[in-house]
């Protein structure tokens, strides 16, 4: 880990791992995501793509994105953000 970066309370970093290993396993991604990354650049994301992820992360998560989550999402920072939502909607966090 860099030691110049803040560190990520638990959660996030549960989030960060769970789209990385989605996007690993699901999109064939090899890099490294950061809460910073570029969303549909990093993942080179168009429609199809796009889908596999959201109903990947459903799984993984076990939540339900609703339509109109995605609207302003460019970061896996901002896909953290409506995970977030949508766990504690939950109950889960």
């Amino acid at each position: 880990a860099d030691a110049d970066a803040p560190a990520m309370p638990e959660d996030d970093a549960a989030l960060l791992a769970g789209i990385q290993g989605v996007a690993r396993e699901h999109l064939d991604f090899e890099g490294e995501l950061t809460p910073d990354s570029d969303l549909l650049g990093a993942l080179a994301l168009d429609s199809v793509r796009l889908l596999t992820l959201v109903m990947e992360l459903e799984n993984h998560f076990d939540v339900n994105l609703e339509e109109g989550d995605e609207v302003g999402i460019e970061t896996v920072h901002d896909l953290m953000d409506v995970l977030r939502d949508r766990l504690s909607q939950r109950g889960a966090m």
